[in-house]
């Protein structure tokens, strides 16, 4: 699997002695099993579609699509080198974001929260005292 722009498909060991010799010159040999390498691929319909590409014994570049029953796939792993993308284990390379500070250096869970600005205090007695006169009953 070094290729580094692709997918890599696995298929069941039934499948492989379904297909047998069609298969053969497609597959790869690696730790993880025999596979084919392709460079895109459709699996929305019954069939899995892999397109290779390649070049002919006299030089010219070659796209081949092979098609499978779905069934037979096992799994399909990502090749590609992207840092996000894939679905192998990722090498980031920026740092991990700081986070606030817990334990005894960290804010205590009552502080006011920094987000929210605070009321002036004039505003918000108005405010009570509106909402007071509201809910009083006319005396009559």
């Amino acid at each position: 699997m070094n290729d580094s722009n692709g997918y890599a498909v696995f298929f069941f060991p039934q499948a492989l002695e379904a297909l047998g010799e069609a298969i053969k010159p497609y597959l790869q040999d690696s730790p993880a099993g025999p596979h084919v390498l392709c460079n895109e691929i459709d699996t929305a319909g019954a069939l899995v579609e892999m397109t290779l590409l390649g070049n002919t014994p006299d030089g010219k570049r070659l796209a081949l699509e092979l098609m499978v029953p779905s069934g037979m796939v096992r799994m399909i792993v990502s090749t590609h080198s992207d840092e996000l993308f894939g679905f192998g284990p990722h090498a980031f390379e920026k740092s991990a974001p700081v986070l606030p500070p817990v334990g005894p250096t960290a804010q205590p869970a009552d502080a006011p929260p920094e987000a929210v600005p605070a009321a002036a205090p004039a505003a918000a007695a108005a405010d009570a005292a509106a909402a007071g006169d509201a809910t009083k009953k006319p005396q009559g």
